[in-house]
């Protein structure tokens, strides 16, 4: 971990949750994020001491270091620098530093606490669970085609960016109509609904946001170290069981790409291969798009070799040619647009397509 001190040189974009400014630092001006919830709003002049640690070890999410604490320019070190209570008790980012309370969905405190004391049950609502943030948009759009009086919950959970404002792609598909009502659980901070599990954010989201559908994912980044189960992938496993445990209906994205240049990740990827085959212990429903060749040959043959089939159901996905209306959310997967690859996009498609079909029964 490192920390340096740098001055705000200028505030470039603000929006809600989330600062993006120009700071000196080192001699140079470099880019930097604040979440006003966490360290108050940020104003040109101020000095503040950054977390660069992520950017000083190259890691690809981001290219920003991010704002720990803020000094005003008059330089005042007495009196309180943020003031923002939630109503709440519970706390995300627990026992660090930037620890803050919350008012969950499901507290004592909340107006819904009665509503959800005893529930635990979606009564068979659509989740769909993504491996990666960037599918989110295609699940939707693909749900929306559909069902465009649907409602849609994205439930973002914590084994990525924690505050749900980093996310570019959330208040896009939300302006869009696309997501309806956002869930932040576990240790995530910043959605619609504060939720202390995945479990109870989807009840919440059935209950209190009135959604039709589910769309679990991390948020931005992803971990990855080339290791069986020493990544993020893991956590659409995870997710396809509380799906299950709630009562809902799961529905499986595939990782699936043919641009990608690590052979771990091209056809069917290892994360989605170890989700399915190690840890969705439910049956869930797999979505697989409709490929066409060699592409389709390979990914039946990585789901059927890594035994996927002997516990989950297969659906089709559709034309795997003909992306939804995203309603001019601009999608991209790890630089690569649909065009690039086309089938990660399609896969993502596929699902909310499946979903889709499944609340037309």
């Amino acid at each position: 971990m490192r920390t340096v001190w740098g001055k705000v040189v200028a505030i470039e974009s603000s929006r809600s949750g989330l600062q993006r400014l120009l700071v000196e630092c080192g001699g140079e001006a470099v880019p930097a994020i604040c979440y006003p919830s966490l360290s108050g709003t940020c104003a040109s002049g101020d000095t503040v001491l950054l977390n660069t640690t992520a950017v000083d070890l190259g890691l690809g999410t981001g290219g920003s270091h991010v704002v720990i604490a803020r000094l005003s320019p008059d330089g005042c070190l007495e009196g309180v620098s943020l003031d923002a209570p939630s109503g709440g008790h519970v706390m995300k980012l627990r026992y660090t530093p930037l620890q803050r309370d919350v008012l969950s969905v499901e507290s004592q405190e909340s107006p819904y606490h009665d509503l959800l004391v005893d529930a635990d049950d979606v009564s068979g609502m659509p989740i769909v669970c993504c491996g990666l943030h960037s599918q989110l948009p295609l699940v939707a759009a693909a749900i929306k085609q559909l069902r465009p009086s649907a409602r849609v919950a994205y439930c973002m959970t914590d084994e990525a960016a924690l505050p749900m404002a980093f996310s570019e792609l959330v208040p896009a598909c939300a302006a869009a109509g696309l997501i309806d009502v956002t869930v932040s659980c576990g240790q995530a901070f910043g959605g619609d609904l504060e939720a202390v599990t995945l479990h109870s954010g989807l009840v919440a989201a059935r209950l209190v946001g009135m959604a039709d559908v589910a769309v679990v994912a991390i948020g931005p980044g992803v971990v990855g170290t080339g290791s069986v189960l020493g990544h993020g992938g893991i956590a659409q496993g995870e997710a396809l069981n509380a799906a299950a445990a709630v009562g809902g209906e799961p529905v499986a994205v595939l990782r699936v790409s043919f641009a990608d240049a690590r052979e771990r990740h091209r056809g069917i990827s290892h994360h989605t291969i170890a989700a399915l085959s190690r840890i969705a212990l439910s049956p869930c429903t797999v979505a697989v798009p409709r490929l066409t060749g060699e592409q389709l040959a390979r990914i039946e043959h990585d789901l059927e070799a890594a035994g996927v089939w002997r516990l989950h159901r297969r659906a089709d996905g559709g034309d795997a040619t003909r992306l939804p209306d995203t309603r001019g959310v601009v999608c991209r997967s790890m630089g690569r647009t649909p065009a690039d690859d086309p089938a990660f996009f399609a896969a993502a498609a596929a699902a909310g397509t499946v979903a889709g079909l499944l609340l037309e029964e």
